[in-house]
């Protein structure tokens, strides 16, 4: 089975809309003002959790529901009308919306989730290393794995037949590397900084701080085409209040951390999402999204998950909409507060990187009881 097969299945999804239930207020599909938002309870969601609690949708003079969904049947729910807007990775829908999918991307969430590491206890260096090699994924048609292949074969290898694919697990990739089973990963976070924090891994792709990559944005809002057409008012005002709520996290990510885990969006402790909103970089953008776009259509060609009679100038048009009022300009413009408390403290950060050993000069951070 080819790459694009993969992406195509992963895309693909379960069409079940009762993977998904309601948070809130109902939403009528004929209120201009009633706008849906999907979410799964992820970290890197923060500025949706803000955006509702720090009062932007209401700003924008939108009734909100939110639609909680899994992962499996997320983007098909998104396509039917389950819920309308979101945000989320881009590479993801790339090849949904290359077959047909009604989706449009309006502005950029945040950059630099997705890495490729290799075993500390091997000599892979660099990605030219990878040729031949086994690579632990956490699933065929995520994230990582899509970032994967793409940076392979702009290195010029064959990322079907020249790599082992194997699957496990997120949180098992780093025992597959203990144990021999693979000789690199490629993750996502929090995932890639706790490997780097154990000493288990070394960096060989990195989109937080490699060229082309460390400027993508890896996620951005996107809306159902369907809903757009009908409430382009809506979109756009849903997708101001997320961006300026991604701003926002910027400037506070143990304030964003803390509200996500007190109001139970998603389950982990306070610190621990602290640091990994911290080793994101919420900076939206529109430009930069319809750039990533892009970017990561040409490249996901190259290495043939997408159609090689695939036009990238035309997909990115089909993919990105330029809303009224959604701008650089506007974003640059829009100030943001910095509230008591707000930032990571550096001493979860050390805790974060402190391995429990009495050799670590860190080691002692660790008896710092953490936030529950």
């Amino acid at each position: 089975m080819d790459i694009a097969r993969l992406v195509a299945i992963a895309g693909m999804g379960i069409l079940l809309l009762n993977g998904c239930g309601k948070k809130g207020q109902d939403s009528s599909a004929g209120a201009a003002n009633k706008v849906r938002i999907g979410y799964i309870g992820l970290t890197c969601e923060a500025p949706i959790f803000t955006a509702v609690e720090k009062g932007f949708f209401k700003d924008e003079g939108l009734d909100i529901s939110l639609v909680k969904c899994e992962w499996a049947n997320y983007k098909d729910v998104l396509a039917l009308g389950g819920f309308d807007v979101t945000h989320h990775l881009i590479m993801y829908f790339l090849k949904p919306v290359e077959q047909g999918l009604d989706v449009k991307f309006t502005g950029g969430i945040h950059r630099g989730c997705l890495r490729v590491q290799a075993s500390t206890k091997g000599n892979i260096r660099s990605i030219k290393d990878l040729k031949g090699k086994r690579i632990g994924v956490p699933g065929m048609g995520t994230p990582p794995f899509i970032f994967a292949t793409r940076v392979l074969g702009a290195n010029g290898i064959d990322a079907k037949n020249e790599i082992t694919w194997l699957v496990f697990p997120a949180g098992e990739l780093g025992l597959a590397l203990d144990k021999g089973e693979v000789d690199a990963v490629a993750d996502s976070e929090p995932i890639g900084s706790m490997l780097l924090a154990q000493g288990k891994v070394r960096n060989v792709a990195d989109q937080a701080v490699d060229v082309p990559y460390k400027d993508e944005y890896c996620c951005a809002v996107i809306v159902n085409g369907k809903f757009l057409a009908a409430n382009p008012k809506a979109s756009a005002g849903a997708t101001r209040a997320l961006l300026r709520a991604a701003k926002w996290v910027e400037a506070n990510p143990a304030a964003a951390a803390r509200l996500s885990v007190e109001k139970k969006y998603l389950a982990s402790t306070v610190e621990q999402n602290a640091v990994s909103i911290g080793n994101l970089r919420y900076v939206p953008s529109v430009s930069g999204a319809e750039t990533a776009v892009k970017l990561a259509a040409a490249e996901m060609k190259i290495a043939k998950m997408l159609s090689p009679s695939t036009d990238v100038d035309d997909l990115a048009k089909r993919a990105f909409v330029h809303l009224e009022g959604v701008s650089d300009e506007w974003l640059q413009s829009l100030p943001v507060e910095k509230v008591a408390d707000g930032q990571v403290p550096m001493s979860w950060r050390l805790r974060e990187y402190a391995m429990n050993n009495p050799a670590d000069p860190f080691c002692g951070m660790c008896l710092i009881p953490p936030v529950k």
